[in-house]
């Protein structure tokens, strides 16, 4: 491949760039998942997503602050290396890289059992090949490839949600097909707090954990058009989209159904589809949930590529990783992110073979991707901090400032650190937040090793 030029082209629109944040924090989760959070808080996981969405609004919002400054790739592992230090910036990058390379095989895995659904015999590990020799592809071609392809993974998923919603709603109303209206009693009637506080807390982590992803509009931030209009576009529609989204699939679901039944019902989606008589909805269910898990891999091989490339850039990974091919993408980065995802779907197949404990330890290895995932949160809402004290020119004028800063920063660190130490009281998330612990622990002493002389 020729290398033409030596940086990232600005090719995603605005079209793009909503699509790819609304794609990248909409995924499997809400169609499969939704049950698992409804049992451990009830109807009061409504108020587990609007108090994480609220907090993940301040976080875009710092996010945008420093982006309409500095629109640069890879901008929170950046950000971090000149407001902090450079170990958080390398941190930040490869957390980045760890938790899209196991978002990536699960969701490759995934999508192997849901094609299952259809082809009952088909191995689950060829549709996941297929899969990511297709994204793979589609990445190297260019980025504006890479954005229209997710542009229309997001939009599969974001009109199945809607036409949810709307079906809901007409069912909560006015009855349908012989339903009698069911009003939104049930919301309350069952009980609101299944769990307590404790299961409240605990549900948090899973919440969070679902909005992870969101701050992929910082990744492209190198590559968008007309940056400073295009990312505070984007930042101030998606939060909300993403928060009616959410919650408004989640209260129809709670509104239909009383929560303690829903276990008994197999997906929500489909039980709803199927009530107004569309007969296909399993069949279209799987296919939304098999897009969205294409969009999860295919945005975890963007993310992460360019990360890569940072990485690079910054002397840390060799220089082979930001080379460009002539479309303006780093093609080397983009392979070994592909490959990367393919030897984790080979290993998740072959190891249970040998040990048959192994799938136990995908489990966690997958769950241990929550707070990696947390880092470029924790280093945006701190880097901003430091950005005003070192930038107070760049403020005065400044049109997309951080509301109430720097007090809201610390209420949503504090917050990020209550949700932390519920995970870890939390026997089911306690073992994933170990692993991620040590990789970070791992990255940080493999830094001071290799790094540090250097910076020094």
């Amino acid at each position: 491949m020729s290398e033409n030029n030596d940086k990232l082209e600005r090719k995603l629109s605005a079209r793009h760039m909503k699509m790819i944040a609304l794609g990248g924090t909409i995924g499997v989760g809400l169609f499969m998942g939704a049950k698992s959070t409804i049992g451990w808080t009830g109807p009061s996981v409504l108020l587990d997503y609007a108090i994480a969405g609220l907090f993940l609004y301040l976080i875009m919002r710092a996010l945008g602050e420093m982006l309409y400054v500095h629109p640069v790739t890879g901008s929170f592992s950046q950000f971090a290396s000149e407001y902090l230090h450079p170990v958080f910036g390398y941190l930040t990058a490869w957390s980045n890289v760890f938790q899209y390379i196991v978002v990536g095989i699960s969701e490759v895995i995934a999508i192997g059992t849901y094609m299952q659904f259809w082809w009952p015999h088909l191995p689950t590990w060829l549709p996941g090949i297929i899969a990511i020799v297709f994204l793979c592809i589609a990445n190297l071609v260019s980025v504006s490839a890479f954005g229209e392809l997710e542009y229309w993974f997001a939009l599969v998923k974001v009109v199945t949600i809607i036409a949810m919603i709307i079906i809901g709603l007409v069912i909560i109303i006015f009855g349908f097909n012989g339903i009698h209206p069911t009003g939104i009693s049930n919301i309350w009637s069952h009980g609101f707090f299944a769990n307590g506080f404790k299961g409240f807390f605990f549900a948090l982590a899973i919440v969070i954990a679902s909005y992870q992803g969101i701050e992929l509009i910082g990744v492209t931030a190198g590559e968008a058009e007309n940056p400073k209009q295009t990312l505070v576009k984007a930042i101030q529609d998606t939060i909300g989209r993403i928060l009616i989204f959410y919650i408004g699939a989640i209260f129809v679901i709670l509104s239909i159904y009383p929560w303690d039944k829903i276990s008994q019902i197999g997906s929500p989606f489909v039980e709803t589809f199927s009530q107004v008589g569309i007969t296909a909805a399993a069949s279209i269910i799987n296919f939304v949930v098999v897009t969205a898990a294409l969009s999860g891999s295919n945005s975890g091989i963007y993310s992460a590529s360019r990360m890569e490339f940072l990485l690079s850039e910054e002397g840390q990974l060799p220089k082979v990783f930001k080379k460009l091919n002539r479309h303006g993408v780093p093609y080397v980065s983009v392979i070994s992110i592909s490959a990367g995802i393919l030897i984790g779907l080979f290993l998740n197949v072959l190891l249970p073979i040998f040990f048959p404990s192994a799938n136990q330890i995908f489990v966690y290895v997958y769950s241990s991707s929550v707070l990696p995932g947390m880092v470029p949160w924790v280093v945006i809402l701190v880097s901003q901090i430091r950005f005003r004290k070192q930038h107070p020119e760049e403020l005065v004028n400044h049109p997309f400032k951080m509301p109430l800063s720097p007090i809201s920063n610390y209420i949503t660190l504090i917050f990020l650190a209550i949700t932390l130490v519920f995970m870890f009281i939390n026997s089911s998330t306690r073992i994933p937040l170990i692993i991620g612990i040590f990789f970070l622990l791992i990255m940080t002493i493999l830094y001071f090793v290799k790094f540090n002389k250097n910076n020094k």
